[in-house]
Order: structure tokens, then C-alpha cells, then sequence
């Protein structure tokens, strides 16, 4: 919130791209070729419209609907048909994971598991679902958000099952928050003898939960995948150091660009200071204004304001400074706002 009253939080975008994006493209490179998006009433109109049909991606496509959030547990139930008795691979739509899908499929196959998830070390475990594993990293035992953590090792948002997972379901209730919970559906196997392995990813995991998670992923994928790409076009007294994109149309004026920067299609910068760690999205005009660390969504509208970071400004906002001001400011604002400072 607010964010979420106009938009799914998977079509939140991290250095210019919505996050469900990043795992259907993940999704593709490891070769999947049929995929289930699971979506609800009041987001599904919005996702279909965003992703699109099967042409785009190379894979094919189809929406199950979830009229009521019961749990991801709850998903598997309903997609059961699209799965027929196939192993399958589940995301979670608003997680990202830096890894190679197929790895993931690999590790499963290797050890003829009934069912793979992926974990990441985390300082405080507290607030996840936790993994105690053994030695050949198979998986003892599973616990919800515990208090006091046997382990430190998150349930990430990856899984691999085979048709087992289903009798599984079967044989759980719902927990305390009237949800079915794939948590217990997969202790369900450790506790009838299935192979539930792990696979620990090494690289970065983020949870899109809150404010600082999106930023904290848009600074990391900013500065571990953004490629240095002017197809728009900057003026002779404008500077840009490391890496930046600035897609077409996009015009950079008298400005100094910091990388890593994203600056979006047909954007305007003029007498401006951006980044490091900044995204821009499409058709956003910034002028007389310093900018970092902060994701500004399209259509924004920002003039001459006091330094804005660690920011996340929704679409078609206006940010504007009335008189003199002094010091930087963080703002966390939703979608056709008007903010003046």
C-alpha cells in the first residue's frame, strides 16, 4: 500500500520491469513450456492485460482463477486439472530469485525427490517459513513463522513437486488463517516417508512485502543486470558515469547521470542530478531536481523539488517545492498524487 490499491504487486516494477516478468523469462530459459498463472478477481484483469497471450513468451499460457485467497496450497488444488499428473515447478509471483531455473529442475531429477524447495540463509527467520535439513540436504522437518528458529534457513519462493504433493493436500486442514498451507501440505510428506530435498541459493531472494524490500531489489538487480544501453539522447552539456539505460525517445539535458540508472521510453531530464540506483519509468519528466536510490514510476511529473531518495513514487504523480527548502526527503506515494513540498 498504497501502491497495491492500483496495482497487483507483481506487476511492481524493479529496475523497469514487473516482477513476474523476471520469472516468466526465468521460467522460459529453462525450457518449461506450458505455464499456469494463477490469479484472482480483483488482480486477474490487470495480469492478463500486462503478460498477454503465448506469443510473447515462447511458452504457453493459462489463467486459473482463485476466487478467494485460500493459501498456495489452496492454488495447487485448483490448478490440478492444468496439471494433470505432471511434475511441476511453483513460484510465487511477487518473489524474486537469482538463480537458473533449470538448475533447480536439475538438483530435483538428480535426486529423485518427491518435492524440492528452495531455501535462502536469512539473519531473522522469524518472520518465514524455516527448514531444519540434514547433512545430505534433505529436509527434516518444516515451521511455520516460529519463535525460536532451529535454523536459519528461509523458505524461498521456488518449489518442485511431483503428483504426491496432491494426496497431500488432501490430508491437511486449513491453518488458523483459514488458509490451505503448502508448509503443511509438505511436512504432510516428510511425515509419510516422501523425499523432500533443498536447494540453497547462494545469490540474492527477495520477498516483495514492503517498501524497503522493493527498493533493496531494485538497487541489487539495477547493479548486478542493467547493461549499458543510449538509444535516447543526451545533449552536450549532460554527463553519464557507469552503467546506464536510457531507452528511446528519452531526452537527457544539461543533467548528470550516475549509474546504475534506468531511464525509461521517452522520458524527460533537464538540469537534473540522478542516482545512483534509480529507475524511471516511461514518459516521466524530472527537472531541476536530485534524485537516488528510488524507483519513479511513469508518467511521473518532478520539478524542483528538495533531493528526493530512498523513494518510491507511484504513476502519474506530481512532486513540486513550494518557496525554499532544505535537506533530502523520502516519499512513499501512490498512483495520481500531488505532492508539494
Amino acid at each position: 500500500m498504497p501502491l497495491t490499491q492500483t496495482t497487483p504487486k507483481q506487476l511492481l516494477p524493479v529496475a523497469n520491469k514487473p516482477i513476474l516478468f523476471y520469472l516468466l523469462e526465468q521460467v522460459r530459459e529453462a525450457g518449461i513450456g506450458d505455464v499456469g498463472i494463477v490469479v484472482c478477481p480483483e488482480a486477474g484483469d490487470r495480469i492478463k492485460e500486462a503478460v498477454g497471450d503465448s506469443s510473447r513468451w515462447g511458452t504457453d499460457i493459462t489463467y486459473i482463477d482463485q476466487m478467494e485467497p485460500l493459501g498456495l496450497a489452496h492454488a495447487v488444488v485448483i490448478a490440478q486439472g492444468f496439471l494433470g499428473d505432471d511434475c511441476f515447478l511453483m513460484l510465487l509471483g511477487d518473489n524474486l530469485i537469482n538463480c537458473a531455473f533449470g538448475e533447480l529442475i536439475g538438483r530435483f531429477n538428480y535426486d529423485k525427490a518427491d518435492a524440492l524447495i528452495t531455501l535462502k540463509k536469512v539473519a531473522d527467520p522469524r518472520q518465514f517459513g524455516v527448514a531444519e535439513v540434514n547433512d545430505e540436504g534433505k529436509v527434516v522437518c518444516l515451521t511455520e513463522k516460529p519463535r525460536e528458529p532451529k535454523s536459519r534457513l528461509a523458505i524461498a519462493g521456488g518449489y518442485i513437486f511431483t503428483p504426491e504433493i496432491h494426496q497431500a493436500i488432501a490430508g491437511i486442514s486449513p491453518s488458523f488463517r483459514g488458509e490451505l498451507e503448502i508448509t503443511d501440505a509438505i511436512q504432510k510428506l516428510v511425515g509419510t516417508g516422501r523425499k523432500v530435498t533443498s536447494y540453497i541459493l547462494q545469490g540474492w531472494w527477495f520477498d516483495i512485502g514492503t517498501e524497503e524490500r522493493l527498493l533493496e531489489a531494485n538497487s541489487t538487480i539495477l547493479d548486478t543486470c542493467l547493461k549499458v544501453d543510449i538509444e535516447g539522447s543526451l545533449d552536450k552539456k549532460s554527463q553519464i558515469t557507469g552503467r546506464v539505460a536510457v531507452r528511446k525517445g528519452a531526452k537527457v539535458m544539461d543533467s548528470i547521470i550516475r549509474g546504475p540508472v534506468s531511464i525509461g521510453e521517452g522520458c524527460r531530464i533537464k538540469g537534473s542530478l540522478i542516482g545512483p540506483f534509480v529507475s524511471i519509468g516511461d514518459g516521466a519528466v524530472i527537472e531541476g531536481s536530485v534524485i537516488e536510490h528510488s524507483i519513479i514510476l511513469e508518467g511521473c511529473r518532478i520539478y524542483k523539488t528538495r533531493p528526493i531518495c530512498n523513494s518510491v513514487i507511484g504513476r502519474n504523480t506530481e512532486v513540486t517545492t513550494k518557496g525554499e527548502t532544505s535537506g533530502n526527503i523520502e516519499l512513499f506515494v501512490g498512483d495520481d498524487d500531488r505532492v508539494e513540498l
